[in-house]
Order: structure tokens, then sequence, then C-alpha cells
């Protein structure tokens, strides 16, 4: 017996909409939570098209044509936009009953390049009882038939077992939200041996230190200490009664251990350093977990992803904002301050989920807009986009 998927019902009609208007294919990805009985695909969204792409490109016989790297990129800046709890559960192809035949070659090799560009940015590994199966989908855009299988990203010679693809509505309208505010001061020293292009390097070893003490902390879910095995609305059932739909855990603690503790031996190392970079401030974190007997440990490890990846994620687009508009050059940072992009949520329309992104000060809601509609093909109402923190250095 292969993997579940409960799937939203507003994806299907997304992808029967997409067979109808794009011809002779067309790829994206799924979005979603693994969790160990099923997984949950709460949105799908189509590969944007190249700027320079049109329908003379693509060559209708064969599927070779699909830009892997421009699928991948995609999917890299989608996995940016998800707050904890949510990924790239898998890829899908709407291809004529031509194309039926090499769309399972083109899904295989798209799964595994999306799973390596989306954790090659991550500052955590995935731990050995995670599910590692990654869903592909393909869709017959004359017949609408769905046929579904699963790979194991974990195992490179891994091959497709079927998959259950089953539509329900509201799956996510009842999800959990956990909240919480972590106050960042990290201290990162620059070495003077290293060149000055190595600034994006230090930073993310830096990070990486700081994701270690992440990992180690401790959370405390309204208030209380949970133990990993426990579910994590146990207790909560009499308090709200059959509200489990308003249910948010809005008052998570992180405390980070101070020190390593005297079972530790530490070495101190002496370095000439030419500066250091400092990132201080408050950060919203935020996952969203499934209302199946979630566990105590789904929860906190999809929190302690989001704190890890928000910071990550918002020193990337910094340094490529840098990149683009100015150069990386010595005397740019000079005791200068910058401001790291604030982070935003929108809502999902009929679910209790909301996707997020990172928006510079002289962004207007505009550029916001038009983002969410090419990376997510979402259409968002200016009202709707929620800035989360106040901008800070």
């Amino acid at each position: 017996m292969g993997r579940s998927y409960i799937v939203e019902e507003t994806v299907g009609q997304y992808l029967s909409d997409l067979s109808a208007k794009l011809k002779p294919y067309v790829t994206g990805v799924l979005i979603g939570q693994c969790s160990s009985q099923r997984d949950y695909v709460i949105r799908a969204v189509r590969t944007p098209p190249k700027e320079e792409q049109n329908e003379n490109n693509i060559n209708p016989s064969k599927l070779a044509s699909i830009d892997e790297e421009w699928v991948t990129a995609h999917a890299s800046q989608v996995s940016r936009m998800l707050p904890g709890g949510l990924l790239v559960l898998g890829v899908f192809i709407i291809a004529t009953p031509e194309l039926a035949k090499d769309s399972q070659n083109a899904l295989r090799k798209l799964i595994f390049s999306v799973e390596k560009s989306v954790m090659k940015r991550r500052l955590w590994k995935p731990g050995e009882d995670e599910v590692s199966d990654r869903a592909a989908l393909q869709v017959c855009s004359t017949t609408k038939k769905i046929v579904c299988r699963t790979y194991d990203v974990q195992d490179p010679k891994s091959s497709a077992k079927p998959a259950d693809w089953k539509y329900q509505s509201a799956v996510s309208a009842c999800w959990l939200t956990l909240d919480c505010t972590v106050n960042v001061n990290i201290h990162i020293p620059l070495l003077a041996t290293s060149p000055n292009h190595d600034l994006e390097k230090n930073t993310k070893n830096g990070l990486n230190r700081w994701s270690k003490q992440i990992e180690d902390s401790v959370f405390l879910i309204n208030g209380q200490v949970k133990d990993n095995d426990t579910e994590l609305l146990e207790g909560l059932k009499k308090l709200r009664g059959s509200t489990q739909s308003s249910t948010q855990f809005s008052d998570v603690k992180v405390l980070t251990q101070l020190s390593q503790g005297s079972s530790h031996r530490s070495t101190a190392t002496v370095q000439v350093c030419s500066g250091s970079i400092n990132l201080k401030g408050a950060v919203k974190c935020r996952a969203y977990i499934h209302n199946n007997k979630p566990k105590v440990k789904e929860a906190v490890q999809a929190l302690k992803r989001d704190i890890i990846n928000t910071l990550s994620d918002r020193c990337e687009i910094l340094f490529e904002d840098l990149i683009i508009n100015e150069g990386l050059n010595k005397k740019n940072f000079e005791r200068e301050y910058r401001v790291l992009p604030q982070r935003l949520f929108v809502p999902v329309a009929g679910s209790s989920v909301m996707l997020s992104d990172y928006k510079f000060r002289d962004e207007a809601a505009g550029e916001i807009q038009e983002r969410f509609v090419e990376m997510l093909d979402q259409a968002v109402q200016a009202e709707d986009i929620h800035i989360a923190e106040e901008a800070s250095t």
C-alpha cells in the first residue's frame, strides 16, 4: 500500500482549469504537509512562463523542452514563501495523451532536482524518521485522468510507487497555528583572511551555529513543556469544547540554552578579524499543523524550522538585493546598517493557513501583489497583506 494524499478540492479545480487553458503541457509544484499516516495537499501552483517563452518554443512532440532549471528555481522561490509545517510536496505535469509516455521520466527528474535545490539552502537536515516520499502527479489534459506516484528523494535509485489521491473539502480549514516572536542578537566575526566576497558565506556559517542553538532550545506551548510524543491537543479539548476550528497556540516561548553544560568541553580559538556582522531584532515565526491527532514533536519541529528558515531566507534576499542593485563592494559595508526585509502574511481562501513573504521598506503593495501572482498564481488584495513585524536592523 502506497502513501495517501488528502487533497483540497480547490486543487482539483485548479488543475482542471489549467488543463483546459495550457497546451501541450504545463508543470508546477504541490504544496502541503507530511505526516506519518498521510500527506495533505492544500495548493498546486503552475510554473510561471518565461518572459521570452511562447508556444513556438515548445516542442509538442516531446517533454525534453522542459526547462529543469526554471522549474527548480520557481520551486525554491515558492519554498521561501511557506511558513513552518508547509513544504513543496511534489511536482505535477498536465500533458496531452501523446506526451503521457514521457511524463513519468520528466517528473522523476524534476522531483529530485527540486528537492536538491530546496534542501541546499536549508540550515537543517531532515530527521531519519521523516517522510521522504514526494509526489509525482500526472494529469491527462484530454481525459482528466490522474496518476499519482511517489519517489523516495533520499534514495537516488528509488523507483515509482503507486499512491492514493483523494479529494476532500476544507482540508486545512481547521489547522492549528503556532506563533512566536524570537529576539535575535547574532554576532558573526569576519576573518581578516577571508576575501570580501565571502560576506554571504560568513553570514551563513554564523547562522549555521545559531541554528544549532535553536535546534537545542526548549519550547513552551501555552507556558508548558510537553513531552514530544504527547498529543498537541491533549488537555485543550475540555477547555475549548468543540471549537477546535479556532484553536491557536499564540503563546509559544523559545528558551535557548546559555551554555553547553559541564559535560561538554569547549576550546577557545583566537582569530584575527577585519570586522563583524551583527543581526539584531525581533522576528515573527509561525507554523501550521494538521488537526488529525498531531504530536507535540511535529509542532515543535515545524516551528523550529520556520525560525531558522525565516532568518536565513531574509539574509539571502538581502544579499541578492545588494548584488543586483549595488554590487557587493567593501565600502558599502563599512559601519552601515542594513534593514532585513519584514515578514508579511497573506490568507489562503477557505483555509486557516496563511502564506508568507518579505518586503523591503521601499517596496509598494503592488510589487508584493505581483510577486504572489507570479510565484503562487494567487491574486492578493492590498488590504489582505498583513505586515507581521516592525522594521528593524
